[in-house]
């Protein structure tokens, strides 16, 4: 229904909180949520980088821009506003509202001088059209392992996997989290505070299974991996069939990660290992006797946008030398439009603007979903996405933008 009455746009003062989450959670169709998790939620908010839009006295609107750091290819980590709690009353669909939060925040996100803007889109088709493009993506399984077996490395019996309590090792799991983020494009540095959300464990959540369970594998006395899950008991005529679910596993070495996965495929019981939101190349793939029972899909996850191109470029490296000028057209962040000659090479790169003739011509959200080395600009050419202005210059480009490291984004906000 139209209305003649605008709409306010304006920061998130503390006070508002907790109407703004009550409206979020509502706009996500979610249940009653904890006093644990609306407490966790108001000390991760960063009031000054969130957004409220008002119909009068009526809060319609929510968004917000967390200050995040992820690693791009060479293993610089750059700063990236996390983009999060975007929502719109369903009284209020097709007025605008969305488009003026994206708009402000993108200008805020230029004027706070990050050159990358990151969400996980609850809806994918939202979001191109404000320059986003999925750039990682994710793997899931249900793996029988009833008749699935692990053909391990050699090694794997020399880490110890015991049981541990999820917040009695939290530091030492961080640690090793924190050690694989500069290894895979597309990670998040962990903020204070982050590493609370892993441990919130609401009854409501599980689906019956189990509490949160911890194991941690060790060498020599120092953890090098971790694994999280839950479990879930079952039976058929047959007998057991229980369920083993992973929330979350690290590890710094392949011995380590081995041996998770082997206690993982060995809880007595359970017949059925479910995975979520994996790399796409994660290794324990290529340690299974039967990939076909293992049932992996992939999905889109990571959604990335160029803020500020000639910085976003310049900040990452690239597989080969490279040497090509983009022609860019961004419509809703109208500073990125224009020619850029982009020059790299595994040691560094550089990137600025040019009257040189274009040799490729791309739009900023192809930029995006090519920018971790996760989706080739060869395949978005023949999507009819990039254009080949020199002959040559696309496969020069698709080779220099890819990675040796499937990106990924296992750090959810």
């Amino acid at each position: 229904m139209a209305t003649d009455r605008a709409t306010e746009l304006k920061v998130l003062r503390p006070e508002e909180f907790d109407g703004w989450w009550e409206h979020l959670v509502r706009a996500f169709g979610a249940g009653p949520a904890s006093a644990e998790e609306r407490e966790l939620d108001r000390s991760l908010t960063d009031f000054e980088r969130s957004l409220a839009v008002r119909d009068g006295s009526e809060l319609v609107g929510t968004g917000g821009a967390f200050r995040f750091r992820m690693t791009v290819p060479g293993g610089a980590v750059l700063p990236t506003a996390g983009v999060t709690m975007v929502s719109v009353a369903a009284t209020h669909r097709r007025r605008g509202v969305l488009t003026s939060m994206m708009r402000r925040q993108l200008d805020d996100v230029r004027e706070w001088g990050e050159p990358l803007a990151a969400l996980t889109a609850s809806e994918p088709a939202i979001y191109g059209r404000f320059g986003y493009a999925a750039a990682t993506f994710q793997l899931h399984a249900e793996i029988d392992t009833s008749r699935v077996t692990l053909d391990v490395p050699a090694g794997t019996d020399d880490i110890r996997v015991r049981y541990a309590a999820p917040a009695e090792v939290l530091a030492a799991c961080e640690a090793v989290y924190a050690r694989t983020v500069p290894l895979r494009p597309g990670m998040l540095a962990r903020q204070p505070g982050w590493e609370r959300v892993a441990l919130l464990d609401p009854e409501s959540e599980r689906d019956g299974a189990s509490a949160l369970q911890c194991v941690v594998a060790e060498r020599d006395g120092e953890v090098t991996g971790y694994a999280r899950f839950r479990t879930r008991l079952g039976w058929s005529p047959s007998g057991h069939d229980g369920t083993v679910a992973l929330e979350d596993l690290a590890a710094v070495d392949p011995v380590s990660d081995a041996a998770l996965w082997r206690f993982l495929f060995g809880i007595d019981l359970m017949s059925k290992l479910t995975v979520r939101g994996r790399p796409v190349d994660d290794a324990w793939q290529y340690l299974v006797s039967d990939i076909r029972r293992c049932l992996t899909r992939v999905q889109d996850k990571g959604y990335v946008r160029l803020v500020d191109v000639g910085a976003a470029l310049a900040a990452r490296t690239y597989q080969t030398p490279v040497d090509v000028v983009l022609a860019v057209e961004d419509a809703f962040c109208p500073w990125n439009t224009g020619r850029w000659r982009l020059t790299g090479d595994p040691k560094g790169a550089s990137c600025e603007r040019t009257t040189d003739p274009a040799e490729l011509a791309l739009s900023v959200r192809e930029l995006g979903a090519a920018y971790l080395g996760g989706v080739s600009l060869l395949s978005l050419a023949r999507a009819g996405r990039v254009a080949e202005l020199r002959p040559g210059a696309l496969a020069e480009a698709s080779t220099a933008f890819g990675s040796p490291v499937t990106p990924w984004l296992p750090h959810g906000f």
